[in-house]
């Protein structure tokens, strides 16, 4: 995979402001960093295995962007990405997920943006197979004998007048018959153990030589079947083990993983007993996949040298330097994110390509209800959203997801009976849907 190299650091920040409010350091800090592994993969072959990547600690509240600035610069240059909770992980030989599991996972992803990537390259091609094998279905071709020999019928007008119907979505709602490989879950004791059906379907493989594969007959329409034999002929068409070694090497050199709540795992005490042992635990078996390890997955070893690592979490009750110093010396760049104010509320609800107030105006006009919001909801929706926040839990720009459910609760309920209508939301409806709700800290705790 190439990284787009028009896309310099100050381009970076101008695609994550599409998407994210404020927070200037941080996607500064994230553009540097992915800039650098492109600049990485310019180096010689020696150096360029010297250079590791820099890791980023991003400090800050709930809800102000840490998440969407990570999955957002992972989308740019399509780089494989998992989000995962350090406290989801607990100590080797305690109850929890292994750690390695995230770089396995990684790979996953790599592997399924790689599979995607090279059945799109055949796409023509297996498109066109599978279209004659839906006219074998409708248009059977029929044998002609020459003496003892058999031999299948030239192609019929009666068959080009069908591919003809075919290629124009004629025959899109006819039904057909077809034979549909089948894929059975793995299951032990009766319960369906998912993951396992890859293992499956690679011993599948390995075996098919000793007898047929298992196929279903499914009635579908022609539109369904098409689309069923085409993914599996574009499967059949491309180099798994091809796939296989690209995604490693994706995974390896442009994989992003994301581990959110890191503080939750940070010893809060010199005097180090119960949960801090515990804690301590996670953070020293981390401390391998982030330093460099070789990790084994399905589809071979993955180097960890060059992913890069984002690490985040809110230090409320701790402080970075509660985590222990071989892995604070792992997140060399340090960036904290700001809370939300009320302006930055205000650019939230409207400026974002995905901007909520978008959202829902999209939302109700596939009722065919227009949807206005005049400035003053806005100004009063964000000064609320503040206030809350201020008052009780800070959960930044989610606050704004309640508030506007909650002002919105009726009118989506009868948006069927509002068909052909315009709803004009002021700031007089927002203080009479929530007035009493953040007049009461109690209510503005549990409702919004």
């Amino acid at each position: 995979m190439e990284f787009r190299e028009e896309l310099t650091p100050k381009q970076i920040v101008e695609e994550l402001n599409k998407y994210i409010v404020g927070q200037y350091e941080a996607k500064k800090a994230v553009a540097i960093a992915l800039r650098n592994r492109w600049r990485r993969q310019k180096l010689p072959e020696d150096l360029r295995d010297e250079v590791i990547p820099k890791n980023i600690l991003m400090i800050g509240p709930t809800g102000v962007g840490k998440t969407e600035i990570a999955r957002r610069l992972a989308s740019l240059v399509k780089a494989p990405f998992i989000k995962v909770e350090a406290t989801k992980f607990t100590e080797v030989g305690y109850v929890g997920r292994d750690v390695e599991s995230i770089i396995r996972e990684l790979t996953d992803v790599a592997f399924k943006m790689v599979k995607a990537e090279k059945m799109e390259e055949v796409r023509e091609k297996a498109r066109s197979i599978a279209e004659e094998k839906i006219l074998d279905y409708l248009v059977p071709k029929k044998p002609r004998r020459y003496g003892s020999l058999m031999e299948e019928e030239e192609e019929s007008p009666a068959r080009e007048k069908f591919r003809q119907m075919l290629k124009q979505g004629l025959l899109d709602d006819k039904i057909v018959e077809i034979d549909v490989a089948e894929k059975t879950p793995a299951v032990i004791g009766g319960v369906v153990v998912p993951g396992l059906e890859d293992i499956e379907n690679q011993l599948k493989e390995i075996f098919s030589s000793i007898g047929p594969s298992r196929t279903k007959k499914r009635r579908l329409t022609v539109k369904e079947a098409l689309k069923i034999i085409e993914n599996e002929e574009a499967e059949k068409l491309i180099d798994m083990d091809e796939v296989q070694s690209l995604a490693v090497k994706r995974a390896e050199n442009f994989g992003i993983v994301f581990i959110d709540e890191i503080d939750k795992v940070a010893s809060r005490s010199s005097n180090k007993s119960g949960p801090d042992v515990s804690r301590e635990g996670v953070q020293r078996d981390l401390l391998p996949i982030v330093e460099g390890t070789v990790v084994s997955t399905k589809y071979g070893p993955v180097k960890t040298d060059h992913i890069l690592f984002i690490a985040a979490g809110a230090f409320h009750l701790s402080k970075p330097s509660d985590l222990i110093p071989e892995l604070q010396g792992r997140f060399p760049i340090r960036v904290e994110l700001k809370p939300l104010t009320k302006e930055d509320f205000v650019k939230i609800l409207t400026e974002p390509k995905n901007a909520l107030i978008k959202q829902y105006k999209a939302l109700m006009a596939t009722e065919g209800v227009e949807l206005e919001f005049t400035e003053d909801a806005i100004e009063e929706i964000a000064k609320i959203a503040e206030e809350v926040n201020e008052k009780t839990e800070n959960i930044g720009a989610r606050r704004l997801h309640t508030i506007l459910e909650k002002i919105m609760e009726d009118y989506s309920f009868n948006a069927p009976d509002l068909k052909g209508q315009k709803v004009v939301i002021d700031a007089k409806i927002v203080r009479e849907k929530l007035g009493d709700i953040v007049s009461s800290e109690d209510l503005s705790r549990y409702i919004l």
